[in-house]
Formats: C-alpha cells, structure tokens, sequence
C-alpha cells in the first residue's frame, strides 16, 4: 500500500511516518475555556501530536433542534440546540487555546461546520482544518476550508467508497487526507471495520488514518497496522462526565497508553521493505546451508553430484548453485564437509 504525504505544522505525515495522533478534544471542555486548556496540556503530555476542537454557533448549525442522535438522548440530551449553546467556545477562548498548543509544541486543528463560520476561524493560526463526517456531503464547506491554504482531514463516517470518492475529486489538488470512521458513540470493536483504512488509501492515495470512537486502547496500533498514517482519539477528562462526547473518549492516562501502543506498533511495522536485516546475518550464516564435499576430493576430477553434500553453514556455494558445479572441473583438493566456492571451479 502507498500513499501522497502531506505536512501539517513541521510534521510530514505518511505511511512510513510515525502516526500523527491528534486528541480529539471536541467539547468535553464543557465549554469551560479552562478545561479546554487542561486538556490541551493533557494531550501535550500523553504524547500526542495535536489537538482537534470545534468551531461552531449553535444557531448557524442547528434548524430543527428535536433532531437528536441515540447516544445524545442518551446522556439526557433533548434539544440539539440548547446542548449545542452550552458547548460553544468564543473566539477569544479558541485563540487562547491554539496559543497553549503552540506553546507546547503541538499542532491545533479544529472542526468547521458551516461556510458563514469559515472566515472568523480563518483567523486564527489553526495548523489545519478537519471536517466532521456527516460534512462529506457538504461541497460548499469542504471547498471554503481547502480554499483557505491550510491542509484539510477529511472524516469519511457513515460514507460510502462513492462518496469520498468524489469529495477527493472536489477537493483535487488541496492538501488533503482521509480518515476511515464509523459514526456510532462508542464504537463495538467487532464494527470497526479496520480494513477500510486501505481501501480509501488506495482510492484516493492520499494520506489515511482513523477517526477512533472504541472504547479500546488497543485499536490505534491496530489501525497502523492496517495503514493508518492519522489517528484521532477522543480525550477527556472524565468518562463518566454529562455530555455526548466523554462516555466515547479516554482518560489522560488511558490516551497515553494509546499513544504508547500505537507509536510502538509503527516501529514494529519498520519500512515494509523485506530485506535481510543486520540483526540476521549472524543466524543466517550458521543456519542457511552451502554446497560441501561428501568427501576428500582431488584436484582435477570433475565433479558429479555424488561428490556433493548439501549442509550447514551457509559459507559456501548456496544450494540452488548446484547444477552449475555438477561438471565442473575441481582446481583445488578438498577435504571432506569443506566447502565449495565458485573459485574453486573451472
């Protein structure tokens, strides 16, 4: 599987990268800009590479507010609207966020929802835009976001191949990268749907990675494994929090773990190149078998292959050499089990 790289902050992200891991803040700050900044702090020490939040105005996004997902009607949720309003952060408070990101030397992205926001969050430093899945369908959103210069993740959730298949050709020529999600608060392991991740790699070759709502630790290594160069996990502060968002995230220390296994994961995957590593040779020159003599042979004699012995190490002519030494004319007198070399032939 290959991919296109991009960059986002001093970070180039692809396959053969260590995974970009951004903690997906969202609103589990409650919209307290001091949570926020807590939170930020906590991804910048579990190791992540960035932070995601949200920009969004509730009376912008929302026009019938009894529209409510299961799992927002199940943490008591009952107006759209009214949870949204209690979630927004001002502008002020978002530039205090990505200020501390870059302060600790992490990327800040965030989340768009509507074209008439796109210019007020233009103004501030984000490293990059993402946009939220059900958005795949709204081309007037993603072409504003790319429009604007800075790179765009894309979540492809409750999408079909068609679907990102054709916003990766509404946004050709942007820097963009995909992300392979399933839109379901939290998601079953055995729903993931990991392999995904390639098959959108290979559609649009570009950048791929997943948009992680398991409650798994597990699931970010996995999803290196399966070729994902971004991961987006949900960070909170508590798990058993009011809101829509923290029942489907990680604790700090629990997002560390994440991190850990994921990054670990990476150095295991190595280049993917199948070469003999250094660490082999030893073994190979012991265990891999050469041509040898069954036994002492004079100088002279041309060889037949009752005069040849196939064993262990592997410091002579290898095996598959042997009928290029059958016939040949022996130069030098070998002692038995001694190897054969191609200088030993004439």
């Amino acid at each position: 599987m290959t991919q296109a790289e991009m960059g986002i902050g001093r970070r180039r992200i692809g396959i053969r990268r260590s995974p970009f891991i951004v903690a997906e803040i969202g609103v589990n700050h409650d919209g307290d800009p001091d949570r926020a900044a807590e939170l930020v702090r906590a991804a910048a020490a579990s190791g992540a590479d960035a932070v995601k939040f949200q920009w969004f105005r509730a009376d912008q996004l929302v026009g019938d507010s009894s529209a409510t997902a299961r799992y927002q009607r199940r943490s008591g949720v009952g107006s759209q609207i009214d949870l949204l309003r209690g979630l927004e952060l001002d502008r002020s408070a978002l530039a205090g966020i990505v200020a501390e990101a870059h302060r600790l030397d992490i990327a800040a992205l965030v989340s768009v929802f509507s074209v008439d926001a796109v210019p007020e969050a233009s103004s501030l430093p984000w490293d990059a835009w993402k946009t939220a899945s059900p958005d795949i369908v709204h081309r007037p959103l993603l072409e504003a976001l790319a429009a604007d210069g800075r790179p765009l993740i894309v979540s492809t959730g409750g999408a079909t191949l068609d679907e990102i298949v054709r916003a990766h050709e509404w946004l050709s020529g942007f820097e963009v990268g995909f992300l392979h999600c399933v839109s379901a608060y939290p998601t079953p392991l055995d729903q993931a749907n990991l392999g995904a991740i390639a098959t959108i790699v290979d559609a649009t070759n570009r950048p791929g990675g997943y948009s992680d709502h398991t409650n798994e630790v597990m699931t970010g290594g996995m999803a290196v494994a399966a070729g994902a160069a971004i991961l987006e996990k949900h960070l909170t502060w508590s798990r058993t929090a009011e809101g829509p968002d923290h029942a489907a995230s990680l604790e700090p220390e629990d997002f560390k773990r994440y991190v850990d296994v994921a990054r670990t994961v990476h150095t295991a995957m190595g280049s993917g190149d199948k070469k003999r590593s250094e660490i082999e040779g030893d073994v190979m020159s012991v265990a891999r078998q050469s041509i040898r003599a069954a036994r002492p042979l004079v100088a002279g004699i041309r060889l037949k292959r009752s005069d040849l012995v196939v064993k262990r190490p592997g410091d002579g002519l290898e095996p598959w050499r042997t009928e290029e030494v059958v016939g040949r004319t022996l130069q030098r007198d070998l002692g038995i089990d001694e190897p054969v070399h191609l200088e030993d032939l004439r």
